[in-house]
């Protein structure tokens, strides 16, 4: 999942060398997703009114759900 929420984000920056996804387990059934992007393109993973974002969570819990997992997502300045 961290590799695919990685090639999404950098599709959508204009800095893609600075896209850093860090995965962490929060618990056996939890999983918790920070991505860090240049403060510039921040607006650009959000989108309108959170659309880009939301899109972005709504994969990664059907990503989640096929492995019987439930994934956030946090985007960090």
């Amino acid at each position: 999942m961290k590799n695919f929420i990685e090639f999404i984000i950098k599709q959508l920056v204009d800095k893609p060398e600075k896209v850093f996804v860090e995965e962490n387990a929060l618990d056996e059934n939890t999983i918790e997703f920070r991505v860090e992007v240049d403060g510039e393109d921040v607006g650009k993973i959000i989108g309108k009114k959170g659309k880009n974002v939301n899109a972005i969570r709504t994969l990664l819990t059907a990503l989640g759900a096929k492995g019987h997992k439930r994934a956030t997502l946090q985007v960090i300045e």
